[in-house]
């Protein structure tokens, strides 16, 4: 399946690049693709830009990696999605990282959903910084990365993309579960900026016995 990215941003770019360095094509969508041409050349031939519009038409998995509000309106902007994974990499931040403007009863996630017609929506790579996306690796084993959506082919797909760069990628069940990824990702971000733990830091999965047993 080929990949499309929504955003040149640090979340967009590293994204890019992490797929890139594992042999994947990678499309990048902007508003104004000059604007980005040399970012997005430093990450090497295997990544391309060009427009929105352009790098949705080309994806079968098209990443969100621009603010909550702007990935509702490219959410909105397709008629239809013809089936396409949309994964959700955002967070419904408030001003000044002060929590969240979404949620308790519905998540961005879901409200991303129900403005995407026809996708087959998807939230990961939401719960931590775009360094730790741009290298996952940490000596102490694989940083966590949770998954979720009520497709779950698509959430298959995407805990194998999330696995692929180097994540502990679990399968969370249905998208509801977005109601507790997107508050966890305040958590990393409260103990990552906040608390001055550094950018640089993560969560891992810890785990006795087989998965299941008692």
């Amino acid at each position: 399946m080929s990949i499309s990215i929504i955003g040149a941003g640090s979340v967009g770019r590293a994204l890019a690049q992490a797929f890139a360095r594992r042999g994947e094509r990678v499309f990048i969508g902007v508003p104004d693709p000059a604007k980005y041409r040399a970012a997005v050349q430093a990450l090497g031939e295997l990544v391309r830009l060009g427009t929105t519009a352009e790098a949705i038409a080309a994806g079968d998995v098209v990443i969100l990696a621009v603010p909550y509000a702007a990935a509702a309106a490219v959410a909105r902007s397709v008629p239809d999605w013809q089936g396409r994974i949309l994964v959700d990499a955002t967070n419904p931040l408030a001003p000044g990282l002060a929590g969240l403007s979404v949620g308790t009863t519905t998540s961005g996630a879901e409200e991303i959903a129900r403005a995407a017609h026809g996708a087959r929506v998807v939230k990961a790579f939401n719960t931590t910084g775009a360094e730790n996306m741009a290298d996952s690796r940490y000596p102490g084993g694989a940083v966590f990365m949770p998954v979720c959506g009520d497709d779950g082919e698509a959430r298959t797909h995407v805990v194998a993309l999330a696995t692929l760069i180097g994540f502990d990628a679990v399968d969370c069940g249905d998208l509801r579960t977005a109601r507790y990824l997107e508050p966890f990702a305040m958590t990393w971000i409260h103990m990552a900026i906040k608390l001055g733990l550094g950018r640089r830091f993560a969560f891992a999965r810890l785990q006795r016995g087989e998965p299941g047993a008692p």
